[in-house]
């Protein structure tokens, strides 16, 4: 794909991370929304147009979260996880179908074995296939219960050596307190490592902020809502709440 020279990315090679929610359309009731592959489909686009590597960690929590299905139904917390990582599976490839009609070359990759559908996560290959200007779709989080996709995008960024994360919310950033319950939640537009952990601000959990401060990785939290975010992110424009 050619490259646009004229406009400098700050960030070379990324992991977006998805969660399953921005994918659902909660007035229709669909759990995987045409419109946001599509939104998706021209943003990924965007940046690759600009060289820019992608890989993608997607949540599966439109079609079943594991923690809150042990919780709601009694389903055991292992086979709730175990469900959870096929409902990013379920994902990645609706992800993949269509960033692949919009002209994009797409490789999914799997932490749980499943060669007929999707490639294993081999780190070597995974670098290749960036290098090779394809998006990389790892799901089946990190392929073990008790382990967020939150986490499995920082344990892929660092094996990869993504230069950021950009994790794709509901909300336009990271907040004091939930913006949803509360009218006086005041955003933040940087935020370290450390304090986000301190202050449990509760955008990524506790491990994946650590891996991500032990590494020195930066996070870009952003609306999925916003056109033409992702693009800003990669360029390095004020967007949501940094967490470096």
């Amino acid at each position: 794909m050619p490259t646009n020279s004229s406009v400098k990315p700050k960030y070379r090679r990324i992991v977006l991370k998805i969660s399953g929610e921005a994918l659902r359309n909660d007035e229709t009731g669909q759990s995987i929304d045409s419109d946001v592959l599509d939104r998706l489909a021209v943003e990924l686009k965007s940046i690759r147009s600009l060289g820019v590597q992608v890989a993608v960690v997607v949540g599966g929590g439109n079609i079943f979260r594991g923690l809150a299905g042990a919780r709601a139904n009694g389903t055991d917390r292992t086979t709730g996880d175990n469900m959870g990582m096929l409902s990013t599976v379920i994902n990645g490839l609706a992800l993949m179908d269509r960033l692949e009609k919009a002209g994009l070359e797409v490789r999914v990759m799997t932490a749980i074995p499943m060669d007929r559908i999707a490639e294993p996560f081999i780190q070597r290959r995974a670098t290749r296939h960036l290098s090779r200007g394809r998006i990389v779709i790892f799901v089946a989080g990190t392929g073990n219960p008790y382990c967020t996709t939150d986490y499995a995008a920082a344990l892929r960024a660092n094996e990869i050596g993504a230069d950021a994360i950009l994790k794709a919310t509901k909300v336009d950033g990271v907040y004091d307190k939930d913006p949803m319950k509360h009218k006086d939640a005041k955003r933040y537009k940087k935020v370290s490592h450390a304090e986000a952990l301190t202050k449990r601000l509760g955008v990524m959990d506790a491990e994946a902020f650590s891996l991500c401060e032990a590494n020195k990785l930066p996070i870009i939290v952003f609306s999925m809502a916003d056109k033409g975010a992702v693009r800003k992110a990669v360029l390095g424009q004020s967007i949501g709440t940094l967490v470096a």
